[in-house]
């Protein structure tokens, strides 16, 4: 049989991973995390963001747009942080509109609902980049829609959709080690009663969760 990705070039030979490796490190996550059902859930991201974070951190959030996170974290902690944003839109204010720019490293690294608009070798490439913008012991903190949810092909923006053992075995393959992996799910109560508890039976046997996001935890060895 004929390999494609020779024929087609392979999207790995400029990058820190190969095939066999993203293999590998897939299957690592899953003895980890075996079943996606079983993975613990946090009604918003920024319930773990203030689990992980310490006083006194440096703090990059890339793709960071408006920088709303900024004002939130300072409302909700009282810790002394040192927040810089990098986001390529130029229309915005931001610290760095490119990873060049950067030529600091941090204790923390943000990467919310941003990796799934890029290809997947782009998207390799930025996590790649990012281990590399971490002190040692430092931790990304990213989340990306959920490709078990219904809608999850319905934004013509999004270019991949990671299962959380792909997203997983990524971070592995560069170095990473993975700390957490969560669902964010939130909704009004009664649904989310309903969904949790009731038709979760139905949820499984069709495949369809309605978490939109997966939030994962990695941390540079």
């Amino acid at each position: 049989m004929n390999d494609t990705r020779s024929a087609c070039g392979d999207p790995l030979t400029r990058l820190k991973t190969s095939w066999s490796t993203l293999y590998k490190t897939r299957r690592e996550i899953q003895s980890k995390f075996p079943d996606f059902w079983d993975l613990g859930v946090r009604k918003k991201h920024l319930e773990v963001v203030l689990e992980e974070i310490r006083d006194g951190d440096s703090i990059l959030d890339i793709g960071s747009s408006t920088r709303e996170l900024r004002q939130r974290l300072m409302d909700v902690c009282g810790y002394r942080l040192s927040y810089k944003s990098m986001d390529i839109d130029r229309e915005t204010k931001q610290d760095f509109y490119s990873l060049d720019e950067i030529k600091e490293r941090f204790n923390v690294v943000f990467l919310f609902e941003v990796i799934e608009h890029l290809s997947f070798e782009d998207g390799v490439q930025l996590l790649s980049a990012i281990h590399e913008l971490l002190l040692p012991g430092g931790k990304l903190i990213l989340t990306t829609p959920n490709a078990f949810h219904p809608n999850r092909l319905w934004e013509y923006s999004h270019k991949v959709t990671y299962r959380y053992d792909e997203i997983g075995g990524i971070l592995i393959s560069l170095g990473f080690k993975v700390k957490k992996i969560f669902r964010i799910y939130n909704d009004a109560f009664f649904r989310r009663l309903f969904r949790i508890w009731v038709a979760a039976p139905l949820h499984k046997y069709l495949c369809v969760d309605f978490a939109k996001s997966i939030l994962v935890v990695a941390e540079r060895e």
